[in-house]
């Protein structure tokens, strides 16, 4: 679990999320989590899969539970003990909701490819004009997690380097867009960006790269420009580390703007 060349199983992703770990095991996840964004990605659409279960429970059930609360909670107290003696099943071989949560969320992700129903979340281009580019201030991070190489911060800090994208096959370009939904809308709404730059590790994988808006939003490539200048001053000046300024690009940019620029709102060029 610790080889950050390996990942966390299904398994016990959602036994991490259901607390069944014990405290070392919930130790060693949590430490192989903070430096395996596809294992943290994993374990959110996990919890957010989870939770539509529950959600989809309680819109089924809830409205059939007695409305007095005595009632209502004598009948829930009488559930929680026809499952804490039923075992595995609650009475009648039923199975219990935290069964069909964890079963369901575990079936969803094996046959969805760990992720949530794309077009509910990331709508297509067909039916959204081109501003629909906006949408993707942040990436989505199953289509684009991050990537990094291995590279000291003397390297990155002596070493004069570009984020220029045009350097990035037109293969892989269409197929980032294709996969975004973008795929032949006018470039003058996005710009293919790195979501970790280059002058911090980043590489030149798919897995790095997203549209990132040029103009319909405030979040859009010049904030992040700033907030990878200022993360690399940072960085070469020791005040945090490489592995947290990527970090916090790939686990959410505008979060960490506001972090490094103490605002809520993208700070105008000077």
């Amino acid at each position: 679990m610790s080889s950050m060349k390996s990942h966390m199983s299904l398994q016990v992703l959602l036994r991490l999320a259901d607390g069944e770990l014990s405290v070392v095991e919930t130790s060693r996840a949590r430490h192989h989590l903070s430096a395996c964004w596809d294992c943290r990605a994993k374990l959110q659409q996990a919890e957010n899969t989870i939770g539509e279960v529950m959600e989809v429970h309680h819109r089924a059930l809830d409205p059939q539970l007695p409305p007095v609360a005595g009632s209502r909670a004598l009948l829930k107290a009488r559930l929680l003990d026809a499952e804490r003696s039923g075992g595995k099943y609650g009475a009648a071989g039923i199975p219990t909701w935290r069964q069909l949560a964890l079963g369901g969320a575990l079936f969803a992700l094996a046959v969805a490819g760990l992720s949530i129903v794309q077009y509910r979340i990331w709508p297509s281009a067909q039916a959204h004009p081109p501003s629909v580019a906006a949408s993707f201030a942040e990436p989505n991070p199953r289509l684009t997690p991050g990537a990094a190489r291995l590279v000291s911060t003397h390297e990155l800090c002596s070493t004069e380097l570009s984020d220029d994208t045009s350097a990035v096959p037109s293969d892989m370009r269409e197929k980032v867009l294709r996969e975004y939904g973008l795929a032949g809308q006018e470039s003058v709404h996005y710009e293919l960006d790195y979501l970790i730059s280059p002058q911090l590790g980043g590489t030149g994988d798919i897995s790095n790269l997203w549209p990132e808006p040029s103009a319909s939003t405030i979040w859009n490539l010049r904030a992040k420009d700033a907030l990878e200048e200022r993360l690399h001053g940072l960085v070469c000046r020791g005040n945090i580390s490489l592995t947290t300024a990527q970090r916090d690009l790939a686990t959410g940019w505008i979060s960490a703007y506001k972090k490094y620029f103490n605002t809520t709102q993208p700070v105008e060029p000077l």
